[in-house]
């Protein structure tokens, strides 16, 4: 019989226990975990080609639990030839996998992920103890997620000859996950590669590779092809080995923005392909109408969740002022109540930090911060005496351009703002280099709607945060990366166009620096005005022609006053344009920039409207502009003919496609609507191909401006003046100011400083191999999207070369909107 206390009650009695509200430990078992280490006598190899490789000579890395420090298993590092030996796998088992039926490669998927029900709890527990979050969390959140991946690829798998036709394989994968995600990151990777008929090579982060070689076993269990699947393990500088390997065809990257900019420097003017999946500031925005005490809890999951140590953490907290003090009063509150352990103990709220390196990382933020006068409250009561550990922290009394506020912690560390107006909460939530997340909370459906429309970011949440699922895509918005892991949008990242093939351009000894370099014309007696009339008996000078730049729907003087000659097929100038430079690009992308936002919001219907009349005019002036055409190319007018009536045709392709591109409904595992928008990406550059002047110019702007982006483009620089015959075209067909913007020069000077231009968001460059490559390396300043054909010519006449559904996807970004229900029926 239990002894009484003082006060007369039994110790731990059901009694005091709910007067306190404390629990006790309730620690997972570890057992199957250990037998499956001890099974391969806690020491790991790679997985190369269906087995365990263990190469002799090489370094070694033991793999601690964040939460106890005891070393789980020793695992290897490995070094270039271990890279190549894994690649060369992966190229052998491509040849078959990527021609294997798609109904067998849904078999596998299928397969893989009835194995992963199978060792549910063993992975649950393995990743739990490796990274050191919370045991519930692995095993309610992060594994049936992988689950899902599985079994949902598993039907695009099947489909892939009918949702994707046009589409094939790209290859090789490189994929590099980071530690905060280790399972769930490297299956978004994964399954879309495996279901389109790629091959994979994985390197895991350093902190975190035991889930990812447990995966490898499970896989091969499954049945798996060798060499479909691969593991290397390593340290950092291996993930851009595995990158710049010549036989990787595409770089899938999860992880910082600064590695995702190394990456892209890296592997500039290869042919790879490249998916970046980067860093974040997500602003959770509350509104005076939300649900205080739902707020609190969601926090709880936007920020607390895995030690804060989330890319789309909801991190920047914007509170409306009339609700600030009781919402922080309440977040404190909470607090109070919060529990840190053991990764392994059901009842905790939040982990371990993954590594002594990044707590500190996180502390020297928090110290700032204090330093700068922020006031910081921690919750010191719930910390372990032992393991890695950081308190939950919220900041407030922080300026906008506080380093809290600016840049990613990384860690269970909330900065609060306060705001006034539903404009200024848009505004503060958009005042970010990021675009990951954000949520919204509010009991007012119009103005969640609105608000989620109005934040720039891939996911927005509404009165949620941190939802994810296997048919939605997940990815950013500016240096947050582009690519998604998700959904239909996701595939795009593992396929090519059908006709195209590898492009492989060596240019490795090129230097970016030397690019763009231009000397303007000066004047030469072997250029000949091809003008002069006969007046009177005599020959005399026709009136000169020059064409001006194009930019804000006016033309305007090149700001350098210098003019270049268009030389016609028979060798004698027909005309001069405007030699553009960095002013002009300045001028044309402010141009540009003011007019997107009113250009974006348009409806759809009436953007088809403008450029069907846009055909209309231009088959009014069919006749003069066929003849400028064979005077700049040398063309028979029958093929001028043609070149205008394609260009036309393809004017109504793209007009067709205004409103009719503009998302889905995602079937995703919520209890409520997964919303998918096609929303503009911005300012887009664009430098035009030589060939075709006029049919190229159209299939390059038209895609573009029709899902709501504006232009500064660069006509052909060889034969301009068809593209400036569509001013008029332009100024007649209801066309706002600033949605196409032209300017003429030297294509490669003009491109030059559109792409290192911060606020242009796309670069397209049909152009050299060298023109690609710098296109490519410079884009990682701002992390800007690139679309480039490294120096290879494209048939712009054949429909899918010239308009097919590459145009589109390099045209939009996709954001999803999650919005819950539950006000009727609970789900």
């Amino acid at each position: 019989m239990a002894s009484l206390s003082s006060s007369g009650e039994i110790p731990n009695s059901v009694a005091s226990i709910f007067e306190t509200m404390s629990y006790g430990p309730a620690p997972e078992a570890d057992n199957v975990v250990k037998a499956w280490l001890d099974s391969h006598d806690r020491n790991f190899g790679h997985f190369i080609d269906g087995k365990w490789v263990k190469p002799e000579g090489r370094k070694t890395y033991q793999s601690k639990s964040p939460a106890t420090g005891q070393v789980l298993a020793t695992t290897t590092q490995g070094n270039d030839e271990d890279v190549d030996l894994a690649v060369k796998a992966a190229r052998k088992a491509f040849e078959s996998w990527s021609k294997t039926p798609p109904h067998v490669r849904a078999r596998h998927l299928y397969s893989i992920a009835r194995h992963l029900q199978k060792h549910q709890r063993l992975i649950s527990v393995l990743e739990a103890m490796d990274n050191g979050k919370a045991i519930r969390e692995t095993r309610d959140a992060d594994i049936p997620i992988v689950i899902r991946h599985f079994y949902h690829h598993a039907g695009w798998a099947q489909l892939m000859d009918t949702e994707m036709r046009g589409w094939k394989p790209v290859g090789v994968i490189g994929a590099i996950v980071p530690w905060n995600f280790p399972l769930m990151l490297l299956t978004w990777k994964i399954c879309p590669a495996l279901a389109m008929g790629n091959t994979v090579v994985l390197k895991p982060a350093t902190f975190t590779r035991m889930s990812a070689l447990l995966l490898a076993e499970i896989c091969a269990e499954a049945g798996l092809p060798p060499g479909v699947f691969n593991i290397v393990t390593g340290g950092g500088q291996m993930g851009s080995v595995l990158a710049a390997h010549p036989d990787v065809d595409k770089v899938g990257f999860t992880g910082s923005t600064e590695i995702g900019q190394l990456l892209r420097r890296l592997i500039a003017g290869s042919g790879k392909k490249l998916s970046l999946e980067l860093g974040g500031k997500s602003p959770v925005v509350v509104y005076d109408s939300a649900d205080l005490d739902s707020v609190v809890e969601g926090l709880v999951d936007a920020i607390w969740f895995n030690q804060g140590q989330v890319c789309s953490a909801g991190s920047k907290l914007l509170v409306q002022e009339t609700v600030h003090d009781k919402l922080v009063a309440k977040l404190k509150e909470r607090l109070t109540h919060f529990r840190l352990g053991d990764s392994l103990d059901k009842c905790i709220d939040m982990g371990a930090i993954v590594d002594e390196s990044q707590r500190k990382t996180v502390e020297e933020f928090v110290e700032h911060a204090k330093s700068e006068g922020a006031n910081v409250y921690q919750a010191f009561s719930c910390i372990p005496s032992k393991g890695c550990y950081y308190p939950p922290t919220i900041i407030t009394n922080v300026q906008t351009v506080s380093r809290v506020v600016t840049e990613e912690i990384f860690g269970p560390v909330l900065v609060v703002l306060p705001f006034r107006t539903a404009k200024e909460s848009i505004s503060l939530a958009n005042n970010t280099i990021y675009g990951l997340g954000s949520s919204v909370w509010t009991e007012n459906v119009s103005l969640a709607l609105e608000a989620a429309i109005s934040i720039k970011a891939g996911s927005v949440w509404v009165n949620s945060h941190n939802l994810f699922d296997a048919a939605s895509g997940f990815g950013g918005y500016r240096q947050s990366g582009y690519g998604r892991d998700g959904g239909r949008e996701g595939l795009f990242e593992y396929v090519k166009p059908a006709w195209e093939a590898r492009h492989r351009p060596s240019v490795e000894d090129f230097d970016c620096k030397k690019f763009g370099s231009t000397l303007p014309g000066i004047p030469r007696i072997d250029q000949l005005q091809k003008n002069s009339i006969s007046q009177n008996g005599h020959t005399v000078p026709g009136i000169d022609r020059t064409y001006k730049m194009y930019y804000g729907g006016a033309q305007k003087r090149p700001d350098a006053q210098y003019a270049r000659p268009v030389i016609g097929a028979d060798g004698t100038v027909i005309g001069h344009v405007g030699e553009g430079n960095r002013k002009d690009v300045r001028n044309a992308v402010e141009a540009a920039h003011s007019a997107a936002p009113g250009w974006g919001k348009r409806a759809a219907h009436n953007r088809a409207q403008i450029v069907y009349y846009m055909a209309e005019n231009l088959e009014i002036r069919r006749e003069e502009v066929a003849s400028r055409i064979c005077l700049m190319t040398g063309q028979s007018i029958e093929e001028g003919r043609q070149e205008v009536d394609m260009s036309i045709n393809r004017l109504f392709h793209w007009g067709a496609y205004c409103d009719k591109y503009g998302g889905t409904v995602q079937e995703t595992t919520l209890y409520g609507a997964t919303i998918k928008i096609h929303e503009p990406v911005g300012v887009i550059g664009i430098a035009c191909p030589n060939e075709f002047p006029l049919l190229g110019f159209i299939s390059l702007f038209a895609p573009a401006v029709i899902r709501g982006n504006s232009v500064v483009i660069i006509p052909s620089e060889k034969a301009p003046l068809s593209a400036l015959d569509l001013y008029q075209i332009f100024d007649t067909s209801d066309l706002p100011g600033g949605v196409v913007n032209i300017l003429t020069g030297d294509r490669d000077h003009i491109t030059k400083y559109l792409t290192e231009h911060q606020d242009v968001q796309s670069m397209w460059y049909f152009g050299t191999a060298e023109g690609s490559k710098f296109v490519e390396y410079t884009s990682a300043e701002n992390v800007k999207r690139t679309w480039v054909n490294y120096g290879h010519q494209r048939d712009w006449t054949d429909s899918e070369q010239g308009h097919g559904e590459e145009f589109l996807y390099h045209s939009v970004q996709c954001k999803n909107i999650w919005i819950p229900m539950g006000h009727i029926f609970a789900n």
